[in-house]
C-alpha cells in the first residue's frame, strides 16, 4: 500500500458553471451534516474521532453479515406500483427481446418506447411513447 496517492478532480463543463457546481455541494454537504448530527443527538452516537480512525487497520472489514435473498430494489413503493412497474418492466423486456432477435435476422424491427442507446447509436426504429 503506497504511503501517499494524490488525485486531481476537475468539474466539468457538463455540470455548469465551478462556483454553482461548489455551491450545490457544499449545500448537500452541510444538510447531510445537519442531518447526521440531529441524528446522533437523538440516539446518543458517538464519533470515532482522530484516534479511533488512526488505530484502525486498512486491512479491517466489517464483522456483520449482510442479509441475503431480499427483494433487489429494482422498483419502490407500495405493493401495487411495485408488481405495476415489474409487469410493464417484464413487457419491455419481452418486446425487446422479440424486437432484437428480429434486428439480429436482418428482419424488419420495431423496438418498444425505452430503447436509447440503439435508437441513438444504431438507429433502430423507436415506437412512439
Amino acid at each position: 500500500m503506497p504511503e501517499s496517492a494524490t488525485l486531481a478532480m476537475t468539474i466539468t463543463p457538463e455540470l455548469g458553471e465551478r462556483a454553482d457546481v461548489l455551491a450545490t455541494v457544499r449545500a448537500w454537504v452541510e444538510a447531510g451534516e445537519r442531518e447526521v448530527g440531529e441524528q446522533r443527538e437523538r440516539t446518543g452516537a458517538r464519533v470515532l474521532g482522530r484516534r479511533g480512525v488512526l488505530e484502525q487497520s486498512w486491512r479491517n472489514s466489517p464483522m456483520s453479515i449482510d442479509p441475503r435473498r431480499n427483494l433487489r430494489p429494482r422498483f419502490a413503493g407500495g405493493v401495487v406500483a411495485r408488481v405495476t412497474a415489474l409487469l410493464a418492466h417484464r413487457e419491455f423486456l419481452a418486446a425487446y427481446r422479440g424486437a432484437r432477435t428480429r434486428w439480429l435476422l436482418r428482419q424488419e424491427a420495431m423496438f418498444p418506447h425505452g430503447t436509447y442507446w440503439l435508437a441513438r447509436f444504431a438507429g433502430v426504429p423507436v415506437a412512439p411513447s
